[in-house]
């Protein structure tokens, strides 16, 4: 397997555990917030949607303006060749703020939301079969909070982001099982 497939199967395999644990929860389960400033199941996995789909809409672009030659073709950045756990070190606060582009705003069932974040697996998988491994480490779009990352790191972030997400689900359902 090649690296972009290897790093494809890796998001997948991180999709695939997240949406196995929300088969687990009610609908009313999902919809349920511990305080009002925390997000639910429903909203954590909308906003998983909303983060995806820009970030392979704007990997997509980005690789194609580079090899068209609308958008500069480079391999340096102040995060060159640093994993992605290093970028987010450097680059995050303890409670980050959400890009408004990726904040969940519409609500709805988390049926609709889970089908529709599964529904990115083909999306991404058209993706990798379109990037090659040696562009794997050009500059890709910015991400609005890390900044700079190559194509690479991006697709690392992603399954990144959906665990980081899949364990604050886990402590949802561990603090309402919890309660009294």
């Amino acid at each position: 397997m090649n690296k972009v497939a290897e790093l494809i199967h890796e998001v997948k395999k991180a999709r695939m555990s997240y949406l196995e644990i929300l088969l687990s929860v009610t609908e009313e389960q999902a919809q349920w917030k511990p305080s009002p400033d925390t997000w639910n199941m429903v909203e954590i996995t909308e906003h998983l949607y909303w983060a995806e789909h820009g970030a392979i809409f704007g990997m997509w672009k980005s690789l194609h303006a580079i090899r068209s030659g609308k958008m500069e073709r480079k391999l340096e950045s102040i995060h060159q060749d640093l994993p992605i756990g290093e970028i987010i070190g450097r680059t995050w606060k303890a409670k980050e703020q959400v890009p408004a582009v990726a904040a969940p705003r519409m609500g709805g069932t988390l049926d609709f939301w889970r089908y529709a974040l599964g529904s990115l697996q083909e999306i991404l998988a058209g993706f990798g079969a379109d990037l090659q491994e040696d562009e794997l480490r050009l500059q890709a779009h910015p991400h609005p909070i890390s900044g700079p990352m190559d194509f690479q790191q991006r697709l690392e972030f992603l399954e990144f982001h959906i665990e980081r997400h899949m364990n604050q689900v886990q402590g949802l359902i561990d603090s309402r099982d919890a309660k009294p």
